[in-house]
């Protein structure tokens, strides 16, 4: 079987690791990590700055596509992404993506992934369409 959580830790995105992003999850239909709000990602009264956010279910999404993608795939990259902001996360708090498929073809991929706060309220949801290089 394989161990899909040590695949997406074994190709750590740089970007994603600036920012915190650890991997907690990782199966062929659901991957899910965590991420402390840190100053540095706020914005003004110290909430989640709507980029971080945004980067936060990109790297999610593109992780749930790397294990996902067909054995003569070259990689991935996000084509198109759309967030609905609900609500925010202070500064200090931790916010968990949970990414699921809702597409998973030969060429494309889309990810549905839904960031919460530490209580498991919705702050955005994100659907992002994946290219297979």
């Amino acid at each position: 079987m394989t161990d899909y959580l040590e695949k997406i830790k074994g190709r750590p995105m740089p970007f994603a690791v600036s920012m915190g992003v650890t991997f907690v999850e990782a199966q062929l239909d659901r991957v899910v990590a965590t991420m402390v709000v840190r100053a540095d990602l706020c914005t003004r009264g110290s909430t989640i700055h709507g980029g971080a956010v945004m980067a936060f279910a990109d790297a999610v999404g593109a992780a749930a596509t790397v294990i996902n993608l067909p054995a003569d795939a070259k990689g991935t990259t996000t084509l198109e992404s759309k967030t609905n902001f609900i609500k925010g996360a202070a500064e200090g708090s931790t916010v968990k993506a949970i990414a699921t498929p809702v597409h998973r073809g030969r060429r494309t991929q889309v990810w549905q992934t839904r960031l919460e706060n530490d209580q498991g309220g919705l702050i955005a949801t994100i659907t992002q369409t994946q290219l297979v290089l």
